[in-house]
């Protein structure tokens, strides 16, 4: 039996940190099995955390120069987590941050150049995962879907509530998937306004009460009305929900209380009708009071994972995208992204 034992590294859009994860996978009967051995989120220090949430701003040189800055960070990150935890993976599989996602105009860009995590951690690095699927003419994501559907098949959703809310369900034999919404990526804007980093558990929210103004405004985006692959990036939450939350006296509270409640109604429209069990990770599942909302907009039976899957989910699933990816096996879904056909996507160095 071959077993793969690998990093994985996901620097999400809520700027919180870098997570990464040893896992371990094999393949048993014809299903995957998998563990996460270790896992740790490196938090970002306020140099980067405003560097990376600045880039977009960059001349193309600075940009340049932040890619292989963020390489090597990346790198020393890694570098440190082998020494703690005494191990030798045999590859790495980074997703980078992203800086631009703008797949109708092919473009998708992931910075933290996997040459310099190779050659740093002297590991075989696989990285740039959304590139071919966006030249194929795919959004380029969500890429989790393959790994809900290979490593946690027994749900019939799988719902990821990070800075943006994506789903992924079978359909027909085929794996469907796509975003549905802004949400911690809106809801830690709005807590940094109160200097917070983060509405712990909701509560600032649930002290709040709900805008049926601004909820119908939130509500009413041609986003949401769109059928098929579709996926949001930190560009469309500026355009057009920013604006809308800064253009409105309402106090801080309010505007919480409202987001948390755009979440709970779009993520039941998505999801209407589609099983009967409901698998919910990622940081939102710390917000006690956005989960009390979907369960009051849906009926699913929903079930929050151990502690390591809510928070290293995505990073273990990039590390199987890595497997797939070395096995030379499709790991981007045509039927996810509206790509002209499957892909194995990643480069390796």
């Amino acid at each position: 039996m071959r077993i793969y034992k690998g990093i994985g590294i996901m620097s999400g859009t809520s700027l919180d940190g870098m997570d990464i994860a040893y896992c371990k996978f094999y393949e048993e009967n014809n299903k995957w099995r998998y563990k996460i051995l270790y896992a740790e989120t490196i938090p970002y220090t306020i140099f980067w955390s405003e560097k990376l949430a600045t880039a977009e701003t960059k001349s193309a040189m600075e940009l340049a120069q932040i890619n292989v800055d963020f390489g090597l960070l990346t790198a020393e990150y890694i570098n440190s987590f082998i020494k703690k935890h005494n191990i030798a993976p045999e590859f790495i599989a980074s997703h980078g941050h992203t800086i631009f996602h703008q797949p109708e105009k092919s473009l998708t860009l992931q910075i933290g150049s996997g040459a310099h995590i190779a050659t740093k951690t002297n590991t075989l690095t696989i990285y740039d995962f959304r590139s071919v699927d966006v030249a194929k003419g795919g959004q380029g994501a969500p890429l989790v879907p393959i790994g809900d559907m290979l490593l946690f098949p027994e749900y019939d959703i799988c719902l990821n509530i990070g800075g943006i809310a994506n789903i992924s369900f079978q359909n027909n034999n085929k794996r469907v998937a796509f975003d549905i919404c802004p949400a911690n990526m809106a809801l830690n804007y709005l807590a940094s306004l109160k200097k917070l980093k983060y509405d712990d558990k909701g509560a600032s929210a649930k002290q709040g009460e709900i805008d049926n103004t601004l909820l119908e405004k939130l509500n009413s985006f041609d986003f949401y009305h769109q059928k098929g692959a579709k996926s949001l990036g930190k560009e469309w939450f500026i355009k057009n929900i920013k604006p809308l939350l800064d253009n409105t006296s309402l106090n801080i509270n309010n505007k919480l209380c409202t987001f948390v409640e755009h979440i709970a109604i779009q993520i039941s429209l998505a999801t209407d009708n589609i099983g009967n069990s409901m698998l919910i990770s990622g940081g939102g599942t710390y917000n006690n009071y956005l989960i009390e909302r979907i369960k009051h907009h849906t009926n699913y039976e929903i079930t929050i994972p151990q502690q390591k899957i809510i928070d290293y989910k995505e990073a273990l699933v990039f590390a199987f995208l890595g497997v797939l990816r070395l096995r030379n096996q499709v790991n981007t879904l045509q039927s996810v992204t509206g790509a002209t056909s499957d892909s194995v996507s990643g480069i390796i160095v």
